[in-house]
This record gives C-alpha cells, sequence and structure tokens, in this order.
C-alpha cells in the first residue's frame, strides 16, 4: 500500500477548519491558539460520526477510518431510520466506501461499529432485523459476512468474544444509549432476572446472560433505591488482557437522573467487584488489566468531579490524576505506553468550544489540539460529543464534531512529534 498524506500535504489541503477556530479564538493574554493542523474527512450530503471513544476506529494500516452515515439530525432516532456504515479511504481522497447499513443505533454510541481486535480487515456493527437485534461481522477485502443472533457492546482483545447487554432496557431507562424498534420486555419489572449483561460468542454466535439486573440490586449497598427505581447495566469495556470488564450499574431516581456504581467481573460474570460504590461514576478507561481511570467524586477529600485512578478491587482508590489540569468532563484513553491521556470536554463558553486535549502525567502538563464550537441545536440526545479516537500508531487524532457548515463530521487531527 502507499503511505498516508505527509505533513505537508495534510497542511496544504485541510489545515482550515482548525485554523479558522484557533483565529476565532483567542487565549486570555490575546494570543492566538496554536494548534496541531486539522481537516474534514467526511461531507456532505448526510452526516458523519462515529461515537465512542473505546473502539478501535482505524484499521491495522492506519488508513481506512470507520464511520456511520445519517441523513438527518437534531431528533431522536425511530425504529424505522436506517442509518450507512461505512469507511473514509485516507489515501484516495477520503473517498467514502459504503459498507452496509443498520437499524440498531444511537447518537451517542452508533451502531458499535469497530475494526475487531487482532484481524487485519474484519469488523462488527449491531442491527435489527425483525424482533430481535443482532449484529454482523464484515470483512472488508473478502465481502465475506456473518450475521450472529446477538447485539454486541464491548469486544475482547482476542477478537473471539464479547460482552453486551439489554438495549431495549436502556434505551427505556436512559435515553440516547439504547436502540428504537424494541420494547423492554421487562418494562415493569425493576430488577428483572431475565435481563442484564451477557457474553457472546463471535465463532459461535452462542450468547449467555452472565450478570443480572436482579442480581446487581442486592449486591451490596445500593444507595437510594426506591421502590420505583429500574435497576440496567451498560457502559461496558472489557480489560486489555480479556480476563475481566467493567460495566455501570445504574438506577433511576424518583425526581429524575441516575445513581452508578462501577462495577467490574470475570469474563463469565463471577467474581464482582464494586470499585466505586457511592453512586457517583461516569467515563472510564482501563490503564491495564489492574487498574482503572474514572470519573467519580467524593474520593481523596475532593467534593467535586476529577479524575480517579482505582485498583480493580473493592473501593480501589490510588490517586485523583490531573487534579485542575486534566478536565473532569471528558472521554479519555491512555496514549504512548500510559504516560499520556487523550482527553476532551463538553462545551464550554459562550461559543460552546470542545477542546480535545492530551495531558501528560508526570509533568502534569496539558496540551490543547483544537476549538471545535457547537452550535446550541447539538444538544441533549443529539449532542455531538467530540470522543477523541487516537490511530493505532498514534499519529492521528479522529473526532466528531459539528464545527463548520455541514453538521456533525470527522475531524481528523495530526498529533504527529507531540508526545515525543
Amino acid at each position: 500500500m502507499s503511505t498516508l498524506p505527509n505533513r505537508r500535504q495534510f497542511l496544504r489541503t485541510g489545515l482550515s477548519t482548525l485554523a479558522l477556530g484557533a483565529l476565532s479564538s483567542r487565549a486570555q493574554d490575546g494570543a492566538v491558539p496554536s494548534f496541531p493542523p486539522a481537516r474534514v474527512i467526511t461531507k456532505g450530503p448526510g452526516f458523519h460520526w462515529f461515537g465512542y471513544y473505546d473502539k478501535f476506529q482505524f484499521d491495522p494500516t492506519n488508513r481506512f477510518v470507520l464511520s456511520n452515515k445519517v441523513s438527518f439530525e437534531h431528533r431522536s432516532p425511530t425504529g424505522d431510520d436506517v442509518i450507512e456504515v461505512g469507511m473514509v479511504d485516507l489515501e484516495e481522497n477520503d473517498k467514502w466506501i459504503p459498507l452496509g447499513k443498520s437499524r440498531a443505533w444511537n447518537w451517542q454510541q452508533g451502531c458499535m461499529l469497530q475494526w475487531i481486535p487482532g484481524t487485519e480487515s474484519k469488523i462488527i456493527w449491531n442491527d435489527r432485523e425483525k424482533d430481535r437485534y443482532v449484529s454482523h461481522i464484515l470483512d472488508v477485502k473478502t465481502g465475506d459476512k456473518q450475521t450472529l443472533p446477538s447485539p454486541i457492546y464491548s469486544v475482547s482483545p482476542n477478537g473471539r468474544e464479547a460482552v453486551s447487554c439489554d438495549f431495549a432496557r436502556v434505551a427505556d431507562c436512559r435515553p440516547g444509549y439504547g436502540y428504537a424498534g424494541l420494547s423492554d420486555r421487562y418494562f415493569d419489572d425493576m430488577a428483572p432476572e431475565g435481563s442484564g449483561v451477557t457474553h457472546v460468542d463471535l465463532e459461535t454466535g452462542a450468547e449467555k446472560l452472565i450478570v443480572t439486573h436482579k442480581q446487581l440490586a442486592a449486591t451490596g449497598e445500593v444507595m437510594q433505591n426506591t421502590p420505583t427505581s429500574k435497576h440496567h447495566a451498560y457502559h461496558l469495556l472489557v480489560g486489555p488482557d480479556g480476563k475481566r470488564f467493567i460495566m455501570l450499574h445504574r438506577w433511576t431516581q424518583p425526581k429524575g437522573g441516575h445513581l452508578t456504581r462501577l462495577i467490574t467481573a470475570a469474563m463469565d460474570g463471577s467474581d464482582l467487584r464494586i470499585i466505586i460504590p457511592n453512586g457517583f461514576a461516569s467515563h472510564f478507561i482501563w490503564r491495564d488489566a489492574t487498574h482503572i481511570l474514572s470519573q467519580a467524586k467524593g474520593w481523596l477529600g475532593n467534593d467535586k468531579p476529577g479524575n480517579f485512578l482505582f485498583e480493580d478491587r473493592d473501593s480501589g482508590i490510588v490517586a485523583e490524576i490531573g487534579k485542575d489540569v486534566l478536565d473532569s468532563g471528558g472521554h479519555f484513553s491512555y496514549l504512548h505506553n500510559n504516560e499520556w491521556i487523550l482527553n476532551d470536554t463538553y462545551p464550554k463558553g459562550v461559543r460552546r468550544i470542545q477542546t480535545p486535549h492530551l495531558y501528560h502525567i508526570k509533568s502534569n502538563r496539558r496540551m490543547d489540539l483544537g476549538h471545535f464550537p457547537s452550535p446550541r441545536d447539538y444538544t441533549g440526545e443529539w449532542r455531538v460529543d467530540s470522543h477523541p479516537r487516537s490511530s493505532r500508531d498514534e499519529r492521528w487524532v479522529c473526532i466528531d464534531s459539528p464545527h463548520g457548515d455541514q453538521g456533525r463530521q470527522l475531524h481528523l487531527i495530526d498529533i504527529q512529534g507531540l508526545m515525543s
């Protein structure tokens, strides 16, 4: 294969996106911020986004970038709405290559589209066929396609198994993260025994319920658990050694909102460990097989939200990371042998600026990668979180952003040399 565009080509063809953002967003001292070059790699007709930050968007060669494509914005999906899944070829002038369709998707996480770890050319995504959610595995080189009788959420690094959740129940309890099209079978049951987290064999398609909602509601202390609290589990992530996975156990509150515990388990659902028991847990990532970085509050004397490192054990608090420097509301991942963290922000200020950034742990230094305004139309369920994702070689960062005049699109940032 030919090589990706070099830095000079990148600057020549696509600097405008971030350059304009920099010129219109001045630092407090009046100086124009200096950001790395960036460009938009998708365009209309249609709107493009990838979704969450914890899965492979780039193929092993870093040439092909996966994306969802939709024809509308600014409303909730219905069971009749179909999106296209495809990929951008960075070596062929950002050519869009359609790969399939999905009827099981949401604005925040798409249809779980991702490259399967350990493979060169296989992708997986969720769909709906008649009265059930399914997943498709496609080899983009050969065109071979396999459909599994269950959806997936997080794929193991071994590429042979995954964990999943009850997307219909999540749609009821947490709009914007489940799928439209099917109703919750246990709508009137606050903590059903028949649904929860499942294990999926990607080779045979076999699915097994391994942690039930009833089990979660009865494990440990569940604070402010009322008779009307609906329990649900989602935000699943398999660890880097494939032995355990994270889940968020959430239960609704009578006046709205929810409380959250961060729990880990073995891949068969055994050995539950309540890492964050106090009801306040949010975005997280595995640092390694035994440590988790998570947003939480109420730890180490800090009552405000912060980023805390936990050991994979009950209440395994270790340290607060990047206090007052690393944004405490973003979506993060580790880079460069766990020396750096890639993160972002929610919209801030009058211009609703979103700022993806790199954070060097040892020196407590933050490096902003750009300012991306998010128009006020992008709020609530159909907001566009930037969800920064790194290429496999850590050369590029791709984000979702509505910055510009074409709605939500993929933006590519060149971070070559910034972590050296």
